[in-house]
């Protein structure tokens, strides 16, 4: 009998495969969600660290209990300002890195 081998795929390969490359409108929408699913579970975390209900870090923001149950399951589109706000109660550092892609911009 011959030995078949497994080939061994990368993340990025199989993204690219099922989801889209790079660049393109599904794959990008993919990426946005993703990012918004690690800020939801940045916020729990540090919510649960806090020792604080969702109850407690609404009152604090000056949000209900359920905003702060959809920011954390990203299952809204949160105002900047609202997300800002919930870390300030929080304690907790923010940083943004934004990245400039190589278009260039024309002003009329």
């Amino acid at each position: 009998m011959k030995k078949e081998s497994l080939r061994i795929y990368s993340l990025e390969e199989i993204t690219d495969k099922h989801i889209g490359r790079r660049g393109t409108p599904k794959r990008e929408a993919f990426e946005n969600e993703l990012r918004l699913d690690l800020l939801g579970e940045a916020i729990k975390q540090a919510r649960i660290e806090r020792n604080l209900t969702q109850e407690e870090l609404g009152k604090l923001v000056g949000v209900q209990r359920a905003q702060i149950s959809k920011l954390e399951n990203s299952l809204t589109d949160a105002r900047f300002e609202t997300i800002i706000k919930v870390f300030k109660a929080l304690n907790a550092k923010v940083h943004f890195n934004v990245e400039l892609l190589n278009q260039s911009m024309t002003i009329a």
